[in-house]
């Protein structure tokens, strides 16, 4: 099984199957904190999140959206000279705030020129009633996706990172999502301490059977300026090499349905802010690894399901 040249069910290839042609996505800030910061469940963030958040290639806050858009557009373009766009919504919790605020925001992306939908980064305790109701209003009419950072189905790894919510509210948002026929999309990260490769495809199982839309595959970074940083310089943890995490990807893939859309299969680290494992750095080398591994193996996205769950 084959998804162009891929064995598997890349992001890529979906948005040129929905669309006839290149989707590139836009990464906005939309000037949102987080519980997690704002004292509302902590102040201290995921152990994890620069002062930046996830958007260290994003759009510059002091800009409104629809400049945002226009600067993304000039900067990706010399990489994708042509094709409709994803307003990506990704620097902290993008559904944390008042819902007239995020209407206003949402649709202000939506209006611009040559947007075709939105993705919304945010967090699984963010989605009061309210929200999911504009969420699914949106998503009458646009194409529309919603991030949510799980990252580990494990109890003590979840409160290692600091997440700030438990499994069930994780499983609780993805249902009343799916209720509104919106699309979800987990983040998952490979290399936490403690955790062993079956803790890690434990995960991925998990995500596998609650049926989502999409997943996210990241490596842990150790970024300067975050109190993981703080906390590797203190008490050094093993990290996984490039082979290591390249094996454990093509695990994961090799579990998940072929219908679930794999968003991503290794994370960007801002080189000035990257730590360790400097390896991450060459994401090329990770992604023709990927490949090559899959090849070898003659393996491909759920080869190991039974039929009965793909």
């Amino acid at each position: 099984m084959k998804w162009n040249d891929k064995r598997y069910h890349t992001l890529d290839y979906e948005m040129k199957h929905t669309f006839g042609q290149k989707i590139i996505k836009l990464s906005l800030d939309g000037g949102f904190t987080c519980p997690n910061r704002d004292g509302q469940i902590s102040d201290k963030g995921c152990i994890f999140c620069s002062e930046l958040g996830a958007g260290e290639f994003a759009g510059r806050r002091n800009l409104n959206i629809t400049e945002q858009i226009a600067q993304q557009k000039i900067m990706l373009s010399k990489k994708w000279p042509s094709g409709k766009y994803i307003a990506y919504f990704q620097n902290f919790t993008n559904t944390y705030a008042p819902v007239d605020k995020l209407q206003e925001l949402y649709l202000e992306a939506l209006s611009a020129t040559d947007i075709v939908g939105l993705a919304i980064a945010t967090r699984a305790d963010c989605l009061p009633p309210k929200v999911i109701d504009l969420l699914g209003k949106i998503g009458e009419n646009n194409y529309l996706w919603v991030e949510l950072g799980l990252q580990t189905i494990h109890k003590r790894s979840a409160n290692f990172i600091r997440r700030g919510y438990d499994l069930k509210c994780f499983i609780d948002a993805v249902d009343r999502l799916k209720e509104k026929n919106i699309k979800v999309v987990a983040h998952l990260i490979f290399g936490l301490p403690g955790e062993s490769v079956d803790d890690m495809l434990e995960t991925v199982r998990f995500i596998g059977n609650l049926g989502v839309w999409g997943v996210k595959l990241h490596l842990l970074h150790i970024l300067k300026g975050t109190d993981l940083y703080e906390y590797y310089r203190n008490h050094p943890f093993p990290l996984l090499s490039r082979e290591q995490y390249i094996s454990i990807v093509c695990d994961a893939l090799e579990i998940l349905p072929p219908s679930v859309v794999i968003h991503r299969v290794t994370g960007d680290g801002a080189k000035h802010l990257l730590e360790a494992p400097k390896w991450s750095l060459d994401k090329l080398r990770v992604l023709s690894g990927i490949d090559r591994e899959l090849a070898v193996r003659d393996t491909y996205q759920g080869s190991r399901l039974s039929k009965g769950n793909n």
